[in-house]
């Protein structure tokens, strides 16, 4: 049967002898695999010295493969550029904010502002896609890898510097527009000319946050015009090729929308347990799922580079195992590679692959598992792959994810401007939104996610996270927006220049919202402030605002008799950070207004729709009956579902 979901593996052919290829590549197809990225680290072998390319051993690696019929996916190798080459160009290295070089050695030691590097980057691209750009066995590029990682999206270069400045005077036109926008009249910090702006570093203390800001949007543009150079060649030269990058877990230094804008189809890198040993979390939730990956991490995800890459997405290096990177490093129950795998294509994935397909035994990843041990012999997740391939041969074609009926508006800006000014250290954009997503998760119900650009219209109910600044286009589709509405807190309270708008938060909404704040403080844990909503007893556990409503009526209050949450016809505004407790109470009455069904989940029992089937993942910690969920009559899986354990039926609908 004829599946619509692609089997996928990272292969470093260049880390192996050749004489092995022919046989990895046999064995690959032979458990169901059908594609393989390769590539991207590589240039110090595809150009050895300036101007020398060796592209033969290449040629000949894509042969292997694609004479098993799998098909080849090419990474640029822009991430590690060769030692000559930082040698030729020492000033293409990044500098962080401390003024220190960040040099050679690992990996992305570069620059994105460096105009040099660019060169170079479009000069071994034109060279690999005039090679194998019309090869019929490679079927679609990665541009560099992991954009932003080791916090390498903002340098404070000397490129970097000149790059701000003429960026600056683009947006602005005037150095007086600039002081105006910035409040630069503030502690006598105004410029007579552009050429007097430096990098947001080096103050004796907090510099401007509306200069850090723009310095956020400047770094992230700057990914999307470094990316930008190598898929306009590759348009060029493989104009029938798929283009994609493989973006990673809670990664908001740049702004994802806006470089997808210029690639086919989102990719990401999914490491439940490396992610929820790093992720901020409760420790009892991180111990319960330290084996299995949080519930939702995955998901979130999933749903996240769906909204970037238009309704196309894949996950370009799926966890087999344990890996290098984390503080600690577990091992994952056995099945869950294989739930892993399937819960991205019920999330639409057009591709799960793995990474890697073959341990290495050297350098800085070795104890980073692969389907394969070092001495060649499967591993554990080799089998499991090989599991996942017969199932989906199962379902055969699934078809796209069609739109939920609930909707998350992500906004990477948001996270910026409340770096900028936190003013509370424990305010978390990142925290909220994810609880936002779990509470909906633990309802049963699908999410998609949209951009600030996005179309909200269709949705029975819309979530706004905090959003300090509210684009001239997202208000309007907001103001617009006749479905239940749910406005978090700090929303609306900065404009463009991050400065404080006229009418007060939340700004562009308040007409909307029928709200003005007037004051707002934060708090550590432990001093929580209460809220009554439905005659239970909740908190605002780090933020809460003074609210004068204007329209509104007041729906819950706090302890001191200030409004916790307004309503305006079906637009509702939060004045604080809420526990999770209240989270869900709010969420499950918003849920039900709005009309849309939920199911009561078991703990760790998670849910998807695809196509015509609907799909339960068991995280755990327990078995669990899926009949009241799924029915009886399942295609994949046993109604008790154990641990690292998945079912599929096909919905009557």
């Amino acid at each position: 049967m004829k599946s619509d979901a692609a089997i996928g593996v990272c292969y470093y052919p260049e880390h192996w002898p050749e004489t092995m290829w022919a046989d990895d590549a046999r064995r690959m197809r032979g458990i169901g695999i059908t594609r393989v990225r390769i590539g991207e680290f590589a240039w110090s072998r595809l150009e050895p010295e300036p101007g020398r390319y060796d592209f033969d051993w290449l040629a000949r690696a894509v042969d292997a493969l694609h004479a098993e019929g799998l098909g080849v996916i090419l990474g640029t190798p822009t991430a590690t550029p060769p030692k000559w080459l930082v040698d030729r160009m020492p000033d293409m290295l990044a500098v962080d904010h401390h003024g220190r070089v960040r040099g050679f050695g690992s990996r992305r030691h570069y620059c994105f502002s460096h105009i040099g590097y660019r060169r170079e980057c479009a000069r071994i691209v034109a060279a690999l896609a005039e090679r194998f750009g019309k090869h019929p066995g490679v079927v679609g590029w990665q541009t560099d890898n992991e954009y932003g990682c080791h916090n390498t999206v903002r340098s404070y270069s000397k490129s970097a510097t000149l790059g701000f400045r003429h960026w600056l005077a683009d947006r602005y036109g005037t150095v007086g527009a600039l002081n105006e926008a910035w409040g630069n009249v503030f502690w006598s910090m105004e410029y007579r000319d552009f050429d007097e702006v430096d990098l947001p570093s080096g103050a004796v203390t907090e510099t401007n946050p509306s200069h850090r800001a723009d310095f956020d949007r400047y770094s992230s543009d700057q990914v999307r015009a470094f990316n930008k150079v190598q898929t306009d060649v590759i348009r060029t030269l493989a104009p029938t090729h798929d283009i994609t990058h493989n973006f990673m877990t809670f990664h908001v230094d740049f702004e994802h929308f806006h470089v997808m804008g210029d690639m086919d189809v989102a990719t990401w890198d999914s490491y439940p347990l490396g992610s929820i040993d790093t992720f901020p979390g409760d420790p009892v939730h991180k111990a319960t799922y330290a084996r299995t990956g949080d519930p939702d991490m995955q998901a979130f995800h999933h749903d996240l580079y769906r909204a970037t890459g238009r309704g196309r997405f894949g996950i370009m290096e799926q966890q087999p195992g344990p890996v290098n990177w984390a503080q600690y490093n577990t091992d994952a129950l056995p099945g869950l590679v294989r739930l892993w795998g399937m819960e991205g294509f019920a999330h639409g994935a057009e591709m799960v692959a793995y990474f890697r397909w073959r341990q290495a035994p050297f350098a800085q990843e070795q104890y980073h598992a692969g389907l394969n041990l070092p001495d060649n012999q499967p591993d554990r997740a080799y089998f499991e792959v090989g599991d996942l391939a017969r199932d989906l041969f199962v379902l055969g074609t699934m078809g796209r994810v069609t739109q939920a009926r609930v909707a998350i508006v992500y906004s990477y800006e948001a996270q910026w401007l409340l770096r900028a000014q936190p003013q509370g250290q424990n305010f978390s954009y990142i925290e909220q939104i994810f609880s936002i997503y779990r509470q909906l998760r633990e309802l049963g119900l699908d999410i998609d996610m949209v951009g600030p650009d996005g179309d909200v219209s269709g949705y029975d109910l819309v979530i706004l996270p905090s959003t300090p600044h509210v684009p001239d286009r997202l208000a309007a589709a907001l103001n617009a927006y006749e479905g239940t509405l749910l406005v978090m807190p700090r929303t609306g309270s900065r404009t463009r220049s991050h400065c404080i708008p006229e009418n007060l938060a939340p700004g562009p909404l308040a007409a909307k919202l029928g709200v003005r704040v007037t004051r707002a403080e934060s708090y550590r844990k432990g001093s929580a402030v209460a809220v009554q909503i439905d005659n239970e007893d909740f908190t605002f556990d780090r933020w809460r605002e003074f609210v004068t409503p204007q329209g509104a009526d007041v729906v819950a209050t706090m302890a001191d008799g200030q409004a916790a949450l307004t309503r305006k016809g079906r637009a509702y505004y939060l004045a604080g950070a809420p526990d999770n407790a209240l989270l869900a109470r709010l969420i499950g009455k918003l849920v039900k207004e709005a009309g849309i069904a939920t199911d009561d989940l078991p703990k760790g029992l998670r849910t998807r729709r695809r196509g015509p089937y609907r799909f339960a993942f068991n995280y755990g910690p327990d078995a669990v009956d899926v009949s009241a969920v799924l029915g009886k009559d399942l295609l994949l899986g046993e109604a008790v579902l154990q641990v690292g354990g998945y079912a599929v039926a096909r919905e009557a609908r």
